[in-house]
């Protein structure tokens, strides 16, 4: 319906809607029902808002611009130190992780994704008709390839948690089976995730503990638990914890059995630890944030998922290929839609609907400009200042929790409540750790830190000095 018909009382009534009275009751009669209320009369009457909802009034164009600009302010950004100290911090330097990293982004990253050809987050329906979306998916499937050691990877799936979940998913397609060794050194959410996904299966799930000490999962437990029902292992890569898993003696028990082998690991990492590949994981997936994405509030994300070339048949998701058309030209298809509205229908392997085109554009733009040798540097510049910053806790009575290796991440244990610390670490200007009780009660005190290459040391010897002064105010 046309703007045309409104008149002033209709506009102040219902600025946002284009339909006047007139619109609707001709709407009602053409689909035979006598009133709105009638088009809800399945939904409980006790269920329905009685009520009109308590807005506020209607702002203008300018006023609601000042408006959220005013919210806008209160947002702190993440940063470097001020110059100078303030009583509000103009930005904090981070040491949260968690699942989301403040990497450097290269600003070549952002100018490329902007560009109108890349500038959407869905690959066509009639995907052969956008050659250039496909070509830039099919370079961040090789890159993925190349950075993982694995033989296939997907055009990419919504998050890393959701990817972990199609992975449980994909295995017990394979084989069948319904036992899922899941450990609890994997990211709190992702176990989340994968629970909440396969609450339909009929899974069951065991939890590997880990141990206290190292901080890693029990090999003994998997080993007790691992049988001819065990549909897949599951182990994250560094852990949730930072700590550096006995992936290839997991590996070897889990195969021991016929049940499949799955991965969750940081890409960053990859510059310096072996990949999946290499120590025969049969399904890797990861969360791809850290490969050109900013932190921004935690999305959007990107879900890398790879696996064995003899499952691709198995594989959620989509899958670009190359291959020449009539003329011998190069081109790009959709090789592999294995989603419930295509062919497949029942039998389809997962309802992924859509990848995160534009997320992975950027991966691939951050790989392809970083090179391996830029990868290995990031991943070498993380591991070692992650030891500077333990090192220099532990010199002023901040030990770390476990004795395992570790990457980028690491716990430590404070004589007081982390979240109290949290707290007045902000005021100094810094974004403090992840208080660990929320998710492991048996670790009270227990605070997880993450160091990237962005850190300088003066931002770390500053935050040790801020954590030593939050201390000695709280105890």
């Amino acid at each position: 319906m046309g703007q045309g018909t409104w008149d002033k009382g209709q506009v102040n009534n219902v600025p946002y809607l284009p339909n006047t009275d007139e619109d609707r009751a001709e709407m009602l009669r053409f689909i035979g029902a006598q009133s709105i209320d009638e088009l809800f009369a399945d939904i409980p009457v006790e269920l329905r808002e009685k009520a009109l909802l308590n807005l506020p009034p209607a702002l203008s164009e300018p006023e609601l611009m000042r408006h959220m600009r005013s919210l806008a302010l209160r947002n702190i950004p993440l940063g470097e130190l001020p110059d100078e100290p303030v009583l509000r911090p103009s930005s904090l330097v981070p040491f949260l992780g968690a699942g989301i990293y403040d990497h450097y982004i290269p600003p070549a990253v952002q100018q490329i994704i902007s560009r109108n050809e890349f500038y959407t987050a869905y690959t066509p329906y009639q995907a052969e008709a956008s050659q250039g979306t496909l070509q830039a998916t099919f370079e961040y499937q090789s890159l993925i390839c190349d950075l993982t050691g694995m033989e296939v990877s997907n055009a990419s799936i919504y998050d890393g948690a959701s990817a972990l979940a199609e992975a449980v998913l994909m295995a017990h397609s394979i084989n069948g089976r319904r036992k899922v060794i899941l450990p609890k050194t994997l990211h709190p959410h992702w176990r989340q995730v994968v629970r909440t996904y396969a609450s339909g299966m009929k899974l069951e799930f065991a939890e590997a503990p880990y141990l206290s000490d190292e901080g890693i999962t029990d090999p003994e437990f998997v080993r007790a638990h691992c049988d001819d029902e065990t549909c897949c292992v599951v182990v994250q890569h560094p852990n949730f914890f930072g700590c550096l898993e006995k992936v290839s003696e997991l590996e070897a028990i889990a195969h021991r059995v016929g049940a499949l082998f799955i991965v969750a690991f940081d890409p960053i990492s990859l510059g310096v630890l072996k990949p999946p590949g290499e120590y025969n994981a049969d399904i890797a997936v990861a969360e791809g944030q850290c490969l050109g994405l900013p932190p921004s509030f935690g999305g959007p994300l990107l879900g890398i998922f790879t696996c064995k070339r003899e499952f691709i048949r198995k594989m959620p998701g989509r899958l670009v290929g190359e291959t020449v058309d009539a003329k011998g030209q190069r081109g790009f298809v959709l090789t592999l839609q294995v989603r419930e509205q295509h062919i497949r229908r029942e039998r389809a392997t997962s309802n992924i609907c859509t990848n995160q085109a534009l997320c992975a554009i950027a991966a691939a733009v951050y790989l392809a400009l970083m090179g391996k040798q830029g990868i290995r540097q990031v991943a070498e510049l993380c591991a070692q200042k992650a030891h500077y910053l333990a090192e220099q806790l532990e010199q002023v009575g901040i030990p770390r929790l476990f004795s395992a290796p570790f990457f980028k991440e690491f716990a430590v244990r404070l004589p007081t409540d982390p979240q109290t610390v949290n707290k007045a670490l902000i005021s100094k200007g810094f974004l403090g750790g992840l208080a660990l009780k929320r998710y492991y009660p048996e670790l009270p005190n227990g605070w997880l830190l993450a160091v990237t290459e962005k850190r300088t040391k003066d931002e770390m010897d500053a935050f040790v000095q801020a954590v030593k002064e939050c201390m000695g105010a709280s105890v």
